[in-house]
């Protein structure tokens, strides 16, 4: 009878592209006899799992949570202690706004070791697959990456201070909040600030809007850009495209869009 040596293996799937994975988070997949993977995991993955291995789709997306994060730690104790390695398979790195951590610590309070393996972000990724780099020499200094959403529903309390500084601001699940976004931003950086909204980064489905502050609410709901996206506010998006002469009310990719 084999022995069941209990561990926890929190891994990073990359932005959706089942290629931008580490080579060492295929490595542990190989290994794992579970693998608990997200709503924004690409379940392409889970063919580098051995055929014997249990797949659990523990998806959360936002106000569709299919398991609660505290049934998750659950599982993931009650997983490893019964069969072995269980591989934590979450969408982009675990440790941004993924709540891995957290995952981590409740597995080692519960006396099963655990491991980090990092993935490709989606915040730093998509946006450079899109043609638009986070920084550029003599336009901005720093990029930050904050959660448009916080636990209570309410805005995140470092936007205002995000939207006075001249960084590329990366906003990660933010589209329902969209207009407060905006309205934010404008105060302190006009409508013609540019935006880009991303859906389905990385993924063949990718849809990319580019605007102004001005208009981007109202062409969002015209073309229904929908979740998972993200948005990128900053002066870098110029870069995308340095033929356009008019960057707002510009859309990418018409026929993605079905312009």
């Amino acid at each position: 009878m084999k022995r069941i040596e209990p561990k926890l293996s929190l891994v990073g799937a990359g932005p959706g592209d089942p290629e931008l994975i580490t080579l060492k988070g295929v490595k542990t997949l190989q290994s794992a006899d579970v693998v608990l993977y997200d709503a924004l995991a690409n379940e392409a993955l889970l063919d580098y799992a051995p055929e014997t291995a249990l797949r659990i789709y523990v998806g959360k997306r936002a106000g569709q949570h299919y398991q609660q994060q505290e049934e998750i730690n659950k599982m993931i104790v009650g997983y490893a202690k019964t069969i072995g390695h269980v591989v934590r398979l979450k969408g982009g790195d675990p440790y941004i706004f993924g709540r891995g951590h957290e995952e981590l610590e409740y597995a080692q309070a519960h006396g099963v070791p655990a491991s980090y393996v990092p993935g490709i972000s989606s915040s730093i990724a998509v946006p450079g697959l899109c043609g638009i780099p986070l920084t550029k020499r003599g336009i901005n200094e720093s990029f930050w990456v904050v959660t448009g959403t916080l636990k209570d529903g309410s805005l995140s309390h470092d936007l205002p201070l995000a939207a006075q500084s001249t960084a590329t601001v990366v906003i990660l699940m933010g589209l329902s909040k969209l207009q407060e976004i905006t309205a934010l931003f404008r105060k302190y950086r006009g409508t013609e600030e540019p935006i880009a909204l991303i859906e389905n980064g990385s993924l063949p489905q990718e849809r990319l809007l580019v605007s102004g502050l001005g208009k981007v609410v109202e062409l969002q709901e015209e073309k229904r850009i929908k979740a998972p996206a993200i948005i990128v506010i900053g002066e870098v998006i110029r870069a995308q495209s340095q033929s356009l002469s008019m960057l707002h009310e510009h859309l990418l990719r018409d026929a993605r869009i079905g312009v």
